[in-house]
């Protein structure tokens, strides 16, 4: 019996978000990019402890895989992302419906937030400007329409990726 207790105990402190801090599924969560990993990752200091967030529904052109051959537009996306988010840039992220990639990194909808209290949506920024494509991953799905016309549009255009490497 005692046994019970304790782990229905457990299990209370963890839903109540008493078991470590645990970001769920809508949360939203203040911090500041500690650095870019390339064009659609970022680590971020959120509550005093270091995070790497995937940002959701798009995906940019390889530029740090191991063991991978840098993709067409890699870099390009990459020093994007990195000059939309310098170090010490103020973020907001808000979670996704799954919180955790198979990686274990943090997904996220990414909002840069400026001085004068405008957000820059980073995720819809990169795909819209073609230095990324739209990519749906179940059940993080909440933009995909969104991203998929931004996509599109970029394509037309020929911006970005669309206009060098496909």
């Amino acid at each position: 019996m005692a046994a019970c207790v304790a782990i229905a105990a457990a299990l209370l402190l963890a839903a109540a978000g008493c078991g470590g801090g645990e970001a769920g599924p809508g949360d939203e969560i203040d911090g500041t990019v500690s650095r870019v990993v390339d064009g659609d990752t970022i680590v971020a200091k959120l509550s005093g402890r270091e995070e790497r967030v995937r940002y959701i529904g798009i995906d940019t052109p390889e530029s740090v895989k191991p063991n991978a051959e840098v993709d067409c537009f890699g870099p390009e996306a990459s020093n994007e992302n990195e000059r939309l988010l310098p170090s010490g840039s103020a973020i907001r992220l808000v979670i996704g419906t799954e919180p955790r990639d198979r990686y274990g990194r943090l997904l996220a909808y990414v909002y840069r937030k400026d001085e004068g209290g405008q957000e820059l949506f980073v995720n819809a920024d990169l795909v819209g400007r073609g230095f990324a494509d739209a990519r749906v991953f179940p059940p993080n799905t909440s933009h995909a329409g969104e991203f998929a016309q931004l996509r599109n549009s970029a394509r037309r255009a020929g911006l970005g990726l669309w206009r060098r490497c496909r």
